[in-house]
């Protein structure tokens, strides 16, 4: 199973799509920006070369993770040492018969979904009870990486 970079990439690029419309001030931007205290004149003033870059260096290591938990072929590879060149005739017989097997937008959404509940809900939320956040910042910050684990896990799921 080869990595698949063109998936990992647009999966990356799919979470400042989620991010532009989730963070409008016409859906939770502004309740958000309440939240946390940021005004315009405070945003503006943010490195935005830094916060976008290592945004999308964060979102391309996450996209590439989602692999393993969405694409079960991944786990087919580490049964035999993670080296499909020296694995016997039987795993290349397997990967024939099976290896597009739950390839699908819906199957890896589903597994990005649970991730998001299982992984991002708990970190943020954790993180939200420590810092005295709000429960409404609690829920639009892990909605948002619920939604964006979603999109992420079908993408790179379905694409082959």
């Amino acid at each position: 199973m080869e990595i698949n970079f063109y998936a990992i990439l647009v999966a990356a690029l799919s979470s400042f799509v989620v991010g532009f419309v989730w963070y409008n001030p016409k859906v939770f931007g502004t309740i958000w920006m309440n939240e946390i205290g940021m005004t315009d004149e405070k945003a503006k003033q943010g490195n935005m070369l830094k916060i976008f870059g290592l945004t999308f260096v964060f979102a391309f290591m996450l996209s590439f993770f989602m692999q393993t938990l969405t694409i079960h072929q991944f786990s087919a590879l580490g049964m035999v040492g993670g080296d499909a060149v020296s694995a016997k005739p039987s795993f290349a017989a397997f990967m024939t018969d099976y290896g597009d097997a739950f390839r699908t937008f819906k199957h890896g959404a589903f597994h990005g979904l649970l991730a998001g509940l299982f992984i991002s809900l708990p970190v943020v939320a954790t993180n939200c009870l420590f810092e005295q956040k709000s429960f409404k910042y609690a829920a639009i910050t892990s909605g948002y990486w619920i939604v964006v684990m979603t999109i992420m896990g079908g993408i790179i799921c379905a694409w082959k």
